[in-house]
Formats: C-alpha cells, structure tokens, sequence
C-alpha cells in the first residue's frame, strides 16, 4: 500500500488541528463563516470564486469542499466548469502579461552586448 499524496481528512485530524490552536481555530473559522455569508455576493457565486481560486492555488482540499458546496448551492457543473475556466485563463494571462519582463531583461542584453 502506498502513502497517499494527499491524506483524507479526517475528523482525528481536524480536532488535532483545533487542539494544537483553539484561539487561532475559531478565529479562522468565524472568517471564513463571515467572508462565505450571503451578502453583496450571493452563496453560490462566492463558492464558484472559491472554486476557482482553489484551482489557481492547487489545493485539491479546497477543490473537493468548495466544489461540494457550490453544488450544495445549486451550482451546475456547467458553472463549476466556467470558473474553472475563468481561473484558467487568469493564470495563463498572469504569465503572458509577466513575459514583458523577460522580454525586457533581453533589451537591456543586447544593449550591452
């Protein structure tokens, strides 16, 4: 058997977690109560963000809770599928748009040269 690259987890380790820190715990999740609450932005909509920043961060954790609960609020897969895309192209344009600076550094070489 071998060791999985990403543990499940499980409610042990979650209470080792809040165990190791309570104060730091609670704080966090009394954030993350209030910054996923109904407000400006409906639940759903704030769960395909999250879905999709989680793609971009590459968290397989936040992938799996986020997307449970964006389908929990009526996201259809269609709409997961859309903010994955969205996160996509963010992340490819983030490197594009950083080329200039490579493309920058080879000016001021051949300037030199």
């Amino acid at each position: 058997m071998t060791d999985p690259l990403f543990p499940t987890n499980t409610a042990a380790l979650a209470k080792r977690r809040k165990e190791a820190t309570p104060e730091t715990s609670a704080a966090f999740e009394a954030f993350s109560k209030a910054v996923f609450a109904e407000g400006a932005l409906d639940v759903k909509t704030k769960q395909l963000i999250a879905v999709a920043v989680a793609h971009v961060t590459q968290c397989p954790y936040c992938i799996k809770g986020h997307t449970k609960a964006a389908l929990r609020h009526d996201a259809s897969e269609a709409e997961i599928m859309e903010a994955i895309w969205v996160a996509s192209e963010m992340r490819a344009g983030g490197a594009y748009a950083h080329s200039v600076l490579a493309l920058e550094e080879t000016e001021k070489k051949a300037a030199r040269d």
